[in-house]
């Protein structure tokens, strides 16, 4: 049997090792790094495994941290539910983005 923790989890592991998943943002200050940090960064988010209870407290997989080129990076998987949207179970429909960020910038 999956628990919801479970179900979360691998969907939002499947955003970040296949990007098509959901939707995927950067801030300005991440862009600013250039394409080869920016390449860097995205290949470190979709083999990322530094699960922790500090960074994954609740084991979904949502969020973690590390260090490109001097500057810690963040990534953050949030969902949004389509207002007055639902799928053909009648449940909501949530798409997941996960934004890219400098620390400072969080």
């Amino acid at each position: 049997m999956t628990t919801k923790t479970e179900q979360i989890r691998a969907l939002n592991d499947r955003l970040r090792q296949n990007f098509s998943e959901g939707k995927v943002v950067m801030t300005n200050g991440v862009a600013a790094l250039g394409a080869e940090a920016v390449a860097r960064i995205v290949k470190t988010i979709t083999v990322y495994d530094d699960f922790c209870d500090a960074n994954d407290p609740h084991e979904e997989h949502d969020c973690g941290a590390f260090e490109v080129d001097g500057q810690l990076i963040f990534f953050k998987i949030d969902l949004y539910e389509e207002p007055d949207v639902k799928d053909s179970n009648a449940e909501p429909v949530v798409n997941r983005v996960l934004t890219i960020m400098l620390a400072d910038e969080y």
